[in-house]
């Protein structure tokens, strides 16, 4: 998916940023600090929705990203990643311990601090506009290419400049007559920045393969952070690194359709939701494309919270209990040596 922007703009040079190509004024700057995106695939169509966190002082930019089939564009839904965030987070689970710690009675009077949540088809020669609208705050361009050349001249005829590396970077994808998708990105108040989480952005297009478009973050300049939330009949799995950190699956289970985000784009008969986190340290490493798999066995996971919590008795700690108890017993065993000691002075006739 090729996300780029209005096209009328000066010359910029471009910059990667998670699965696209930033292109921002090389006065200013820009940072993507993490990219999210939610894939629904059902095995026919794929749907990503894609949200943006960045930085900087550039007061627009342009977001370019290829898509193997012709894409829809709209508005995502703001509350999508609030519930995937609370239907993936990790499960409380108590854990009793006996002997008191630092912060329980006697070593302390109480515990201040609460528990730390874990970090945890080709069409002809040439470029062909197949589509713009405006959406909310994005312009938006779905465009066809049949060579890099003619994609970066005729975005330059329209404002843009490409250096020769995003060129090559998208032959690959021009081979293979994937089509492109143009947005423009623009903060909503005048004079302002592009910062914080930007509105998502769903496309959906046809595809007989799970795929999510990366080859070009190999062009970005700082480390990237992926989030993967995957909806599909069953449990799936990257076939690879493709350049970055091993995939950190951080939950796996089936959902029960409802009628929220998640449920919406779920579907009527619900999914299986497979959540991924990875870190590509060195993104010029990329070798490609993610594509994902059904995983050999639909098994569920999710991550646990353990809060450790004093044993107590009521409202008494156990080991208060125990050690009275204790100190009691010895007590009384000594009361009853005492007596049998004395009964048998007495016998003996010893005062």
């Amino acid at each position: 998916m090729l996300l780029a922007v209005q096209l009328v703009w000066l010359a910029r040079p471009a910059y990667a940023c998670g699965c696209g190509a930033m292109v921002v004024d090389p006065k200013t700057t820009m940072s993507v600090d993490r990219e999210t995106s939610a894939v629904r695939w059902d095995g026919r169509t794929e749907q990503i929705v894609m949200s943006l966190t960045v930085a900087g002082t550039a007061p627009d930019a342009a977001w370019i990203m290829p898509v193997p089939h012709r894409a829809t564009v709209k508005l995502g839904d703001s509350q999508l990643f609030n519930e995937l965030t609370a239907l993936t987070a990790p499960a409380d689970e108590e854990r009793s311990y006996f002997w008191p710690r630092s912060g329980d009675w006697p070593f302390s009077w109480g515990d201040t601090t609460g528990d730390a949540a874990p970090m945890p088809g080709a069409r002809g020669p040439g470029v062909g506009v197949v589509g713009r609208e405006r959406l909310g705050p994005f312009d938006v361009a779905r465009l066809t290419a049949t060579d890099p050349d003619a994609l970066r001249g005729w975005l330059k005829s329209h404002g843009f400049r490409l250096p020769d590396s995003l060129a090559t970077a998208l032959r690959p994808y021009v081979a293979q007559h994937w089509e492109y998708v143009a947005i423009r990105l623009a903060p909503a108040a005048r004079n302002g920045y592009l910062s914080g989480t930007l509105d998502p952005l769903h496309l959906t297009f046809a595809s007989d393969r799970l795929i999510y478009p990366m080859r070009l973050s190999r062009l970005a300049r700082t480390p990237q952070s992926l989030g993967l939330y995957v909806l599909a009949p069953h449990r799936m799995e990257p076939r690879g690194t493709i350049g970055g950190s091993r995939p950190d699956v951080f939950f796996a289970g089936r959902i029960k359709p409802g009628r929220t985000a998640v449920g919406d784009l779920a579907g009527g008969d619900g999914a299986y939701l497979t959540a991924i986190d990875q870190s590509f340290p060195r993104p010029e490493r990329i070798t490609g494309d993610h594509e994902l798999r059904r995983a050999a066995a639909d098994t569920p996971y999710r991550r646990v919270h353990y809060i450790y919590v004093l044993m107590k008795v009521g409202d008494i700690p156990a080991w208060l209990l125990a050690v009275g108890g204790a100190l009691g017993l010895a007590a009384g065993y000594g009361v009853v040596i005492a007596l049998v000691l004395r009964r048998r002075r007495r016998r003996l006739g010893m005062p």
